[in-house]
């Protein structure tokens, strides 16, 4: 929860190539204190039946910058082996695994404000916005 003084953060993740959540999908949270400053990592979850992350770690005071990093191989390779088919990324580009194994989203953040951040991913894109 934010407050006067820090910001807050929250996201989810919709498999559109499906139309449903994407379940267990690992979520790290890193935030800086400015453009300058190191990242400092601050833990994760993985998203719950609805795609949602709804323990990830308070933020810092004094945080600027928020990073997700959203670990999506391992939900593509599981949704693969599940259906038992060959992926069109292997088949269409000859390589192995999945075309965005992972995704990073970086944003600005002003204490006091709530930040919700959906992830709409599909094996061959994604896109992200500032919901609410």
């Amino acid at each position: 929860m934010s407050t006067r003084t820090t910001a807050s953060v929250s996201t989810h993740i919709l498999d559109t190539s499906v139309g449903r959540p994407a379940r267990g999908v690992a979520v790290q949270l890193s935030a800086r204190p400015g453009r300058e400053a190191d990242w400092q990592a601050l833990g994760g979850s993985a998203t719950d039946a609805d795609g949602r992350c709804k323990d990830l770690p308070a933020l810092p005071e004094g945080t600027t910058h928020v990073r997700l990093d959203f670990e999506v191989e391992p939900y593509f390779l599981k949704k693969q082996a599940d259906a038992q088919q060959d992926a069109p990324a292997n088949r269409d580009s000859g390589a192995t695994g999945v075309f965005f194994p992972e995704v990073a989203i970086t944003f600005a953040v002003n204490p006091g404000e709530h930040y919700h951040v959906p992830l709409l991913l599909n094996p061959f894109g994604y896109s992200v916005y500032r919901g609410s």
